[in-house]
C-alpha cells in the first residue's frame, strides 16, 4: 500500500481473504496527525461500550479511484449523523439528529488501533461475524455485494480494532471540508497527554478472547 505501514499477505486459493497486518512501531508518535474515522453515531456507540470490536467497511463516493482501504492503523471515531436509521442496525438507540453544520460542536471521547485488517471474499465467514456488530444484515450484503471505485463485488474489508476511551471529550468546531461520503478525515491537533491517560473500554484479558475468536472464525 503507498504508506508503507502495513504488509499485505496476498489472498489465495485457499484463503478467502487477504490480510493486512498493522506494525506497531512508533504507532501513537504518529496519532499526532489526528486521523478521524467516519462511523455512524450508533456504530460509535457500539464501539465505545465494547459491545463491537470489528468494523466492516466497502467504501463511499469521495474515497477516490482506488476505493476504500484501512489506511491508518490508529485514527480517533468521528461519528456521523447521515445514513444513521433504525433500520440499518439490528441494535441500538438511534436519535434522528439533522446533519452536523459548520460551527457545530465535534465531540471526541474514542480512538482505535486497528490490530488487523482483512478483505472477505467468502460470504458465510461474513455471515459467521453477525454475533460480533450491530449491522443490519442487509447493509452488510448491500456492502458484500457493492461493486465500484476499484472495489469488486463480492468482497468486504473487516478490522479488528481496539477502542480507548479519552479521559476528556475533544471538542472542536465542525468544518465543511469534513462532509460528504469520505471515510478518512484529518482533524485538527488533538489535546496534549490525551493517550496517556487514555483507557481501553475491553480489559486485555477480554479482548485477548475476542481475538481468538475471531480469527478462528475466520482465519
Amino acid at each position: 500500500m503507498p504508506d508503507g505501514r502495513y504488509s499485505k499477505r496476498l489472498s489465495t486459493d485457499s484463503a478467502p481473504f487477504g490480510t493486512w497486518h498493522f506494525s506497531r512501531t512508533n504507532l501513537f508518535s504518529r496519532m499526532s496527525e489526528a486521523v478521524g474515522f467516519k462511523e455512524w453515531q450508533v456504530v460509535c456507540d457500539a464501539l465505545a461500550s465494547g459491545r463491537q470490536s470489528i468494523i466492516l467497511r466497502k467504501g463511499g463516493i469521495h474515497e477516490g479511484r482506488q476505493g476504500f482501504s484501512f489506511a491508518h492503523e490508529s485514527f480517533f471515531l468521528f461519528p456521523t449523523r447521515f445514513h444513521a436509521q433504525n433500520d440499518q442496525v439490528k441494535e441500538g438507540h438511534v436519535e434522528p439528529l439533522p446533519e452536523w453544520q459548520p460551527g457545530d460542536p465535534i465531540r471526541i471521547t474514542h480512538f482505535a488501533e486497528a490490530i488487523w485488517a482483512k478483505t472477505l471474499t467468502d460470504r458465510s465467514a461474513v455471515e459467521t461475524l453477525a454475533p460480533y456488530h450491530i449491522y443490519a444484515d442487509q447493509v452488510v450484503t448491500d456492502r458484500f455485494d457493492w461493486e465500484g471505485k476499484g472495489m469488486s463485488s463480492g468482497s468486504i474489508h473487516v478490522a479488528l480494532v481496539r477502542v480507548s476511551r479519552l479521559d476528556q471529550p475533544w471538542e472542536f468546531p465542525y468544518e465543511p471540508k469534513f462532509g460528504g461520503c469520505r471515510s478518512w478525515l484529518n482533524l485538527p491537533p488533538p489535546p496534549a497527554g490525551w493517550r496517556e491517560a487514555a483507557t481501553p473500554v475491553l480489559a486485555d484479558g477480554a479482548f485477548t478472547e475476542l481475538q481468538e475468536k475471531l480469527e478462528h472464525l475466520i482465519g
